[in-house]
């Protein structure tokens, strides 16, 4: 997997990881992919229309928890998804993956060794935030690679974060 990284991406909403996933972006081809996208387009085909309110995250968890149980639809999805990643030009795949039991199905389907996992932590997120669901209020519940704290100012952020990128792309 010469010049490519997977990287497993996950903070509470608000966190800023598609910001700093984009400005990865503007430095090299990236994939942003979620566990949680066939889901909504279910959902989107039955009446959710997008929003982000507390009552659609419990919906979408809740929607997700029982594909996870009834086919491993998230995790089939995810791993499609790798094998197009693998034939492409992007060198950054950021997979979203909330719960921890999906992102060790996820690690174990496309071999642990070829991912890392990153924690994107924003202290005034952070701090007592709840959702009110399993899969937003427990990603504190897993043992990342890598926390990165996504603090103040956002230029100085994105810098921090690109150097990370890079550096594990080095490992």
């Amino acid at each position: 997997m010469k010049n490519k990284l997977i990287a497993v991406i996950n903070g509470k909403g608000g966190a800023g990881k598609d910001t700093l996933c984009e400005c990865i972006r503007d430095i090299m081809p990236i994939m942003n992919i979620s566990s949680v996208d066939p889901i909504k387009a279910i959902a989107r085909q039955h009446g959710w229309n997008g929003e982000k309110d507390d009552r659609s995250r419990r919906f979408l968890a809740e929607l997700k928890r029982a594909f996870a149980e009834y086919n491993d639809l998230p995790t089939m999805y995810l791993t499609e998804k790798t094998k197009e990643f693998l034939e492409s030009d992007a060198q950054v795949l950021f997979v979203h993956i909330r719960e921890p039991l999906e992102i060790d199905k996820y690690r174990t389907a496309i071999a642990p060794s070829e991912c890392v996992t990153i924690l994107v932590r924003r202290e005034e997120v952070h701090k007592g935030s709840r959702y009110g669901n399993a899969a937003d209020d427990g990603v504190e519940n897993y043992d990342y690679d890598v926390v990165f704290r996504n603090a103040p100012p956002l230029e100085d952020a994105k810098r921090r974060f690109r150097e990370l990128i890079s550096a594990l792309m080095k490992a």
